[in-house]
């Protein structure tokens, strides 16, 4: 039977503004692809980022763009040629993916020679605001094996140290999202080995990280704006010690594989991140978060109301979702 493509919007409200450096939202627009095929539907989500050009307009722009050669049967594989890496191709590969699970009957996990998923350590984060609202935050997810802190440029040293008085033991992931310069990033050296923490992502912006190159930082360094799929990796090997890898930069699972292979045949360490989401994003990336050094993927957790059957999180031990939401017979 020929296969039928559908593609919307969807929107998830979120309960708590999500604020990073460039910018807060409150709601989670993404795009989702059903393929049905011979009784059997795939389901992938995207999630299109305005910091990489993209919009939910363009995103669905581009899965038109794509439908009759995906109707007519086109492949994973044959996906990388037809769009370029980003949230639209992100859910048709997604959907793809969950379709062939389905009409197998093998797992996502048996097709890719993986480990089958398991629950596992998960960041749960902390939005920008004041220091004293950021300790408030900490405080309620004090007890999590893993905490990422998202600061800007203003005040980050206050930030984070309140964050650390109150999260004792939890390891700690620090997010600029590109907003720091050369001088604040050397400056924070000392506090970052002080307060313990674990990684440093994206502190500077991406068009002018080469500097990085002759930098020793005092803790390791992941890019995550400065690196979408594995042709970006000879550049960043250079400059970074850790990848952060996302489904949406990468343009879906397939690609986002290849990233995390490449990444640690280049003896980099993987992190496994993602955009804020409904939990059908965040099946296919753990996939990825299994052969991760740090998992954030606390997306879903942002929702008013996630997608049902989904993720679930406690205290920061995410556990995927039961057979049949994606990826399963």
């Amino acid at each position: 039977m020929p296969r039928t493509l559908e593609a919307r919007h969807d929107r998830f409200a979120l309960h708590t503004p999500f604020r990073i450096a460039r910018g807060a939202k409150t709601a989670a627009n993404v795009v989702t692809v059903t393929i049905a095929q011979d009784g059997h539907v795939g389901r992938g989500e995207g999630v299109p980022y305005p910091r990489y050009g993209e919009s939910v307009a363009s995103a669905l722009d581009e899965i038109a763009h794509v439908r009759d050669a995906i109707e007519g049967g086109a492949d994973r594989e044959e996906l990388l040629g037809l769009l370029q890496p980003g949230a639209g191709r992100n859910a048709i590969d997604c959907a793809l993916w969950d379709l062939e699970a389905k009409r197998s009957g093998r797992a996502v996990a048996t097709m890719i020679d993986g480990p089958d998923l398991t629950s596992m350590a998960s960041a749960l984060t902390v939005v920008i605001d004041t220091p004293a609202e950021m300790a408030r935050a900490a405080a309620l997810i004090a007890t999590a094996p893993l905490i990422k802190v998202k600061v800007d440029h203003a005040d980050p040293a206050a930030q984070l140290r309140a964050v650390r008085a109150v999260a004792h033991n939890a390891t700690m992931i620090v997010d600029p999202n590109e907003s720091w310069d050369r001088t604040l990033l050397e400056a924070m050296q000392p506090l970052l080995v002080e307060l313990r923490v674990a990684l440093l992502e994206q502190p500077v912006p991406a068009s002018v990280d080469a500097w990085l190159a002759d930098f020793s930082p005092a803790v390791p360094i992941c890019a995550d704006e400065s690196v979408h799929t594995a042709d970006d990796l000879d550049r960043v090997a250079a400059r970074y010690q850790c990848v952060n890898v996302k489904l949406d930069k990468a343009g879906g699972l397939t690609a986002a594989l290849a990233l995390a292979h490449g990444a640690r045949a280049r003896g980099l360490g993987v992190m496994t991140g993602c955009m804020v989401s409904s939990s059908l994003s965040i099946a296919p990336a753990l996939h990825v978060a299994m052969l991760s050094d740090f998992v954030d993927l606390d997306g879903p957790l942002w929702l008013a109301e996630d997608r049902v059957g989904g993720v679930t999180d406690v205290g920061g031990i995410l556990s995927p979702p039961p057979p049949g939401f994606w990826g399963t017979p």
